[in-house]
């Protein structure tokens, strides 16, 4: 008992005393984790086939929950499948400081969207663990399962997501129902994983940025604003099929012409506002589909992203007119359906925008302010507990392919920063 009385109160000790600048994780460690979580799954081209609920998948989740025992972790997975390492804090009574990411890939994908996140969050508590540091505050590390097919850890974690969701297929080719009981969790409880508004005291992600802006500045770290929301809609002119070698060019009503110049006027609206909105045309299908038939139907998507809901739907109101008018004019019909609400905009919270801020530059780092135009779990997770996440440069912008590609340095600035806004917001949040 003598020796462990010593041992406590010299944590209690240093985290009052030390500064983040002297707390600092194992660079050579993070990264060796990171190339061996990056053998499950890698394929011949270099890329990685670990999907959601795959038999890589299920091979990394082992891998991840070892590392996790070993930072001194208490392990569980819950019923949607999350995998949930807790370090217990001082003070019981305190609301946990959570942090994470994902380890699934899309198909082919590369080895740093989601790892670096997940990998830097067990790294931190490890650190944490051997140099015998606790803080007020317990901490959760959180592996969320299949981010890139829906962010379904997350929803589930927040009450959002619903049994028709779990019916959907998965890349692996089973229904998130049927992968998250292959995870060990149990959809049919999976109401009772869900965290209420005050159940954590803050959530934290790192990841790296998809934009290519740190790297093009050649800049530190990104401190996210917040995450843009997406809506989509499919828009589909309806004109008249006709032979194409026998219909003279004045005789046609063909839906393709109005259709064309809408993909144009889309670019040409999203950019005539100000701001940092997008708006793309990703699918287009022409019915029948045949060389040699005028189409009789054009059908084309709609996606807008941006940080405000309602800039977004201001530009479609434009674009809704344009379209009437394109088809008046073309005498052909348009018909809008809104598919989907894709997910809703999740503003960082501005204390921990401003910790993470001064953490980084304490470190020596340059910082940019910027949104994420991709989504992320911390999305979710914004619904109930501040959220706060931080980027680090991904060379040229590039994710979700084999060539995705962050330096070993790069990936350290971000954990140390992860690291160092954890203690300040354990040291915030206890006053």
């Amino acid at each position: 008992m003598n020796k462990i009385i010593p041992s406590i109160l010299f944590s209690i000790f240093s985290l009052t005393t030390l500064s983040a600048q002297e707390i600092k994780i194992n660079p050579d460690r993070l990264h060796q984790s990171l190339i061996t979580l990056a053998t499950f799954g890698k394929n011949a081209q270099g890329g990685s086939d670990r999907v959601a609920y795959s038999k890589y998948d299920m091979e990394a989740r082992e891998y991840v929950k070892g590392l996790m025992e070993e930072a001194g972790m208490e392990v569980s997975v819950d019923f949607a499948g999350n995998i949930i390492g807790r370090k217990q804090g001082r003070n019981p009574n305190l609301k946990p400081i959570a942090f994470g990411s994902h380890i699934d890939e899309v198909p082919n994908g590369g080895d740093y969207d989601g790892p670096v996140g997940s990998m830097s969050a067990i790294e931190v508590v490890k650190t944490l663990s051997e140099r015998r540091l606790f803080t007020d505050h317990p901490l959760e590390v959180i592996i969320f399962p299949n981010e890139e097919g829906g962010v379904i850890g997350s929803r589930a974690l927040v009450g959002s997501l619903s049994k028709d969701a779990l019916q959907v297929t998965s890349s692996s080719g089973l229904t998130q129902y049927e992968g998250i009981k292959l995870l060990g969790g149990n959809p049919d409880r999976i109401q009772e994983v869900k965290r209420n508004p005050g159940d954590l005291t803050a959530f934290l992600e790192l990841h790296i940025e998809q934009g290519g802006n740190l790297d093009r500045e050649n800049l530190d770290i990104g401190v996210v604003e917040g995450i843009v929301a997406i809506e989509w809609w499919e828009f589909t002119f309806k004109g008249k099929a006709n032979h194409a070698g026998t219909t003279p060019m004045n005789m046609r009503n063909d839906p393709m012409l109005p259709a064309a110049s809408f993909i144009l006027a889309v670019n040409e609206t999203v950019k005539s506002y100000e701001g940092r909105q997008v708006g793309t045309v990703g699918k287009i299908q022409a019915f029948p589909g045949a060389g040699n038939v005028i189409p009789g139907e054009v059908k084309l998507n709609l996606e807008l992203r941006d940080l405000s809901s309602e800039k977004i739907w201001m530009i479609y109101q434009a674009l809704e007119k344009k379209a009437k008018e394109l088809a008046s004019a073309s005498q052909t019909e348009i018909s809008i359906q809104h598919i989907d609400v894709a997910s809703t905009p999740a503003i960082a919270d501005s204390k921990i925008r401003e910790v993470i801020k001064t953490e980084a530059e304490k470190l020596g780092f340059s910082t940019k302010s910027l949104p994420s135009g991709a989504g992320h779990d911390a999305q979710e997770m914004a619904r109930i507990a501040p959220m706060g996440m931080i980027f680090i440069p991904s060379k040229n912008g590039i994710s979700h392919a084999p060539e995705e590609f962050s330096s070993k340095q790069d990936i350290a600035n971000g954990a140390n920063v992860l690291l160092g806004t954890i203690l300040a917001l354990d040291r915030l949040y206890t006053k």
